[in-house]
């Protein structure tokens, strides 16, 4: 069942709410008023019931159904605009983005949503709507404008939630403690969703390119400004997205300079140790053959392996700690 939310405003101001559906009509019928109708999780039947009175085209009815498989576009119908468009919310602890769209239909004087569930909340939209009720008596172009205003925000609030992320990141990648399997495959998560991210928002980019042109009249020439502010805010969004991708490369490379470092000095602290080990060994060898030698039968013979056992050993410690091998 679906959850539907209906309000009218009059010269820009609320003049009717929760209305039944077949009240739209009748709140058309005035030129001063505007309507707005929300369809939560709605069936075909439900919106077919505006979109035969609204002259709705089937091609948008049947891309608003299908949940979440449309990219962020602009489709123009007529005097109609079909308008799909994705909110994003990131979880850090997972690295999971949930994305959910966002339809609407735009007419001079409706705008009808859809969304698939209550990820979306309308409160900061409606909030905005009605407290500007000069831009409101505009045209439902306003409507779709804070609409697509909240919709970008949200793309906002995910690229503070990977700056933050990936700003620990970076603290994490100079400590000695290595890093912990299970961090690297987070952090392989995240730089999946940032991705995503960047596509969505350079579709979006594209969409709200196309609500600037002026070949259509669902949108009022004077409510052009507002678009090309949301445009230069997909335009910050993208960018910020590709100043992340940079950085995501920068600390992906990073890592692999010192992990390969961290090797070298591993590597170089194991064969300092393994040359000091193997002076014992050969002294210990040369002293085992059972051949004549400098104090063969002799206790000299002993007391010179076991002085080159223990001198020898500590020179090369001394050495191999001074040039910072040890």
């Amino acid at each position: 069942m679906a959850a539907i939310r209906t309000r009218a405003y009059t010269s820009g101001k609320l003049s009717d709410q929760d209305f039944p559906l077949d009240l739209v009509s009748e709140h058309l019928e005035d030129e001063h008023t505007i309507v707005w109708v929300d369809f939560e999780r709605p069936t075909t039947a439900d919106l077919a019931t505006l979109s035969d009175e609204l002259g709705i085209h089937e091609l948008a009815v049947e891309d608003a159904l299908e949940t979440n498989q449309q990219r962020p576009k602009v489709d123009f119908y007529s005097e109609q605009i079909f308008m799909s468009a994705r909110v994003v919310r990131v979880d850090a602890d997972s690295g999971e983005l949930d994305e959910n769209e966002v339809d609407a239909f735009i007419g001079k004087r409706f705008l009808i949503t859809v969304r698939p569930n209550d990820c979306f909340d309308m409160a900061p939209v409606i909030q905005q709507w009605d407290h500007n009720p000069r831009r409101v008596e505009i045209g439902a172009g306003y409507l779709l404008y804070a609409l697509l205003d909240s919709i970008i925000d949200t793309y906002f609030d995910a690229i503070e939630t990977f700056d933050d992320f990936y700003e620990n990141v970076s603290d994490a990648l100079f400590e000695e403690t290595p890093i912990n399997p299970t961090k690297q495959r987070e952090w392989f998560e995240m730089r999946r969703a940032l991705v995503r991210l960047h596509r969505l928002v350079f579709s979006t980019r594209e969409a709200v390119s196309a609500l600037l042109r002026r070949d259509h009249d669902a949108i009022d020439d004077s409510l052009r400004p507002y678009f090309q502010d949301s445009y230069d805010h997909v335009i910050r969004a993208s960018e910020s997205t590709d100043e992340l991708r940079d950085l995501v490369s920068t600390i992906v490379d990073t890592n692999l300079i010192l992990r390969d470092y961290r090797q070298n000095q591993v590597m170089k602290k194991v064969t300092s140790w393994a040359a000091i080990i193997a002076v014992p060994t050969l002294v210990t060898g040369f002293y085992g053959m059972n051949v004549p030698y400098f104090g063969f039968g002799d206790n000299n013979g002993v007391w010179l392996s076991i002085a080159l056992i223990f001198v020898l050993p500590i020179i090369l410690f001394v050495q191999f700690k001074r040039h910072d091998w040890l």
